[in-house]
């Protein structure tokens, strides 16, 4: 069965937790799109685009879940990212279509996404406690600071 692939059906989305996103070749696709002048590409080609980067925004906004679930409550960060979210989840239930228009609001949605996602890791990993409890109390201090 040479050539062939699988389609997984997952419609909770519990692949995409354990699996990285491929940032770097979508990040170039999205500034690709975006700097386009006047493309003249053929309907199916545009369709195509739009649905890998349909696909990869699913992926960035299921990280951006995550991430923003992690915050505090109080943590407006979170509460951004729920704004973003309920955004994304509007532009990404409008039907694809082949145009340039459509592709390029889809990558624009991507630069939005990943842009959430930067922010939200910053905030995740500097709101985390240290893990060891001693770490707290001395945190900034160096050496001879206690003695």
């Amino acid at each position: 069965m040479s050539g062939a692939h699988a389609v997984l059906h997952d419609p909770q989305g519990l692949l995409d937790a354990e699996l990285p996103l491929d940032r770097a070749p979508h990040e170039a696709l999205v500034t690709a799109v975006l700097a386009w002048k006047d493309p003249d590409l053929a309907p199916s080609d545009y369709e195509q685009i739009a649905h890998q980067l349909t696909g990869h925004a699913g992926a960035v906004a299921a990280d951006v879940q995550r991430l923003a679930a992690a915050l505090p409550k109080s943590d407006g960060r979170g509460a951004l990212a729920e704004v973003v979210l309920r955004e994304t989840e509007g532009r990404l239930a409008a039907p694809l279509k082949g145009t340039a228009p459509c592709v390029r609001s889809r990558a624009q949605l991507v630069q939005a996404l990943y842009s959430r996602l930067d922010r939200l890791t910053e905030a995740v990993a500097a709101a985390k406690p240290p893990t060891r409890p001693h770490q707290a109390e001395n945190r900034g201090n160096t050496v001879s600071d206690l003695r």
